[in-house]
C-alpha cells in the first residue's frame, strides 16, 4: 500500500481545519494522513483527533519555527487564520506571512489558503460609500486576508474564498431576535443574496480541493445564496413560528451596540453592493463537485435550530 500523503492542518481543533481533519480521517480510502496543528495538543479536541488516527503536533501561528517544524515532510497544508481571536488585521497578516514562508520552505506540493476578497479593490479608502476603519481598511477581516494572498505566490496554492458561516447566527447573535413577542431577522442586505455555508462543509470542500489537485486557482464555496427573505422563511420553517425579515441601511447597522458592528455593517454592505460578482465567485454547483455532502441552510437548521439564541 502506498504511503499516505501528509496534510498539515492548521486550526485542526477549530471550525474549518476541524472539518477538513474529520473529512480525511473518516475516509479510509483518502490517500491522505492528517497532521493536526494546535497550540494545545493535550486538549480534548486534539486528543479526539489523535484517537481517530491524526498525528497531533504543537504549533503556533505567531511562532515561525514551530510552523517550519510542523510543515516539514508534508505533502500539503491547510492554512487558516482567526481574525476574531485577536481582532488585529496586522497580526493576521503576520501570521499569514509565517504560514506562507513555512509552506515555501517545506516545498509543499499543495497549499490551501483560506481567504476573502480585499474589499479595497472595489471600495478604495477615499471612497466615502462606507467608512474607513482603523485608518487602513474597509472590512478588516476581509482586507487583511486578501492582502496576504500575495504571500503565497510562488508556492503551489489554492486560494479558497469562503462564505458567511451559518454558525454566525448562533455565536454572533445576529440571527432572529424577539421584538415585542415577534421574531425579527434584521440585516443590512436589502434584496441581495448572502452566500453562506456550514463551517464543517468548508473543511469538506478543502478535502475535495486536495483530492482534485486544484493548484494555482482561486476557488469559492457556498452552501446557498439566500436573500434576507429566504433566510427568514427558512428560520420560520425550522422554528415553527413566523420570522420576519427587516432590511435596514448599513449605517444603521454600524451603529448597533455590539463589538464589531461597524465591521459587520461594512461587510454586509460590500456583499450587497457587489452582489452579482460576489455570488458568482461562489458557485453552488461547483461547490457540490468538491463536497457531495454539502448541506443546505434548511438541513443545517434542522440540526442546529435549538442552538439559536432567540432572546
Amino acid at each position: 500500500m502506498p504511503e499516505k500523503k501528509i496534510i498539515a492542518v492548521v486550526g485542526a481543533t477549530g471550525a474549518q481545519g476541524g472539518g477538513l481533519a474529520r473529512a480525511i480521517l473518516s475516509d479510509p480510502e483518502s490517500g491522505f494522513a492528517v497532521r493536526a496543528l494546535t497550540r494545545e495538543p493535550t486538549k480534548d479536541r486534539a486528543q479526539a483527533l489523535a484517537a481517530q488516527g491524526a498525528e497531533v503536533v504543537a504549533a503556533d501561528l505567531d511562532d515561525p519555527a514551530s510552523l517550519h517544524r510542523a510543515f516539514a515532510g508534508a505533502y500539503g497544508a491547510y492554512c487558516v487564520t482567526n481574525f476574531w481571536e485577536h481582532l488585529s488585521p496586522e497580526r493576521e497578516k503576520a501570521q499569514a506571512r509565517n504560514l506562507a514562508d513555512a509552506a515555501h520552505a517545506a516545498g509543499l506540493s499543495h497549499t490551501i489558503w483560506s481567504t476573502f476578497e480585499d474589499t479595497r479593490r472595489w471600495v478604495p479608502l477615499d471612497d466615502d460609500r462606507m467608512p474607513t476603519l482603523r485608518g487602513r481598511y474597509k472590512v478588516p477581516h476581509y482586507d487583511g486576508k486578501g492582502e496576504a494572498d500575495s504571500y503565497f505566490a510562488g508556492t503551489p496554492t489554492t486560494w479558497l474564498l469562503t462564505s458567511f458561516y451559518w454558525e454566525n447566527f448562533i455565536y454572533l447573535g445576529i440571527g432572529p431576535r424577539l421584538e415585542h413577542g415577534e421574531l425579527v431577522l434584521t440585516l443590512p442586505l436589502g434584496e441581495a443574496k448572502l452566500p453562506g455555508i456550514a463551517s464543517e462543509d468548508i473543511g469538506r470542500c478543502a478535502y475535495g480541493i486536495f483530492q482534485q489537485e486544484l493548484v494555482d486557482r482561486t476557488v469559492g464555496v457556498a452552501g446557498g445564496h439566500l436573500t434576507g427573505a429566504d433566510l427568514a422563511a427558512a428560520f420560520s420553517r425550522a422554528l415553527g413560528r413566523p420570522v420576519t425579515y427587516r432590511a435596514i441601511e448599513p449605517e444603521v447597522y454600524r451603529g448597533f451596540d455590539f463589538p464589531g458592528a461597524d465591521e459587520m455593517g461594512n461587510m454586509f454592505q460590500f456583499i450587497r453592493d457587489f452582489n452579482d460578482e460576489y455570488c458568482r465567485a461562489r458557485d453552488l454547483d461547483f461547490t457540490r463537485t468538491l463536497n457531495p455532502r454539502l448541506q443546505t441552510f434548511d438541513q443545517w437548521l434542522a440540526t442546529n435550530r435549538d442552538r439559536l439564541p432567540l432572546g
